[in-house]
């Protein structure tokens, strides 16, 4: 059995990928999100466009920001987890 620690190390588990698109549900909103995406753009000036491109680029920044805050957290709460059914 191969580590997973080694396996996060290497790059050959991205918890952030699998989980995007794990989901029926999931898959379906973004297909909504990409949408309304490109209604939107279809409807702005070109200085609209410039204005939304640079705030998706920040939104994409925080999120990517978040997900690795959610994704440390979890496996702090995890290892917490393992640590009290080991030693109790």
């Amino acid at each position: 059995m191969k580590s997973i620690i080694n396996e996060l190390w290497h790059g050959n588990i991205i918890p952030q990928e699998d989980s995007r698109t794990n989901s029926k549900e999931m898959k379906e909103l973004l297909g909504y999100m990409s949408r309304h995406h490109e209604d939107l753009e279809k409807s702005f000036s070109d200085e609209q466009k410039e204005t939304f491109e640079k705030f998706h680029d920040c939104w994409s920044e925080y999120m990517s920001f978040a997900e690795a805050a959610i994704f440390e957290y979890a496996f702090k709460l995890g290892m917490q987890i393992a640590i009290e059914t080991l030693t109790k």
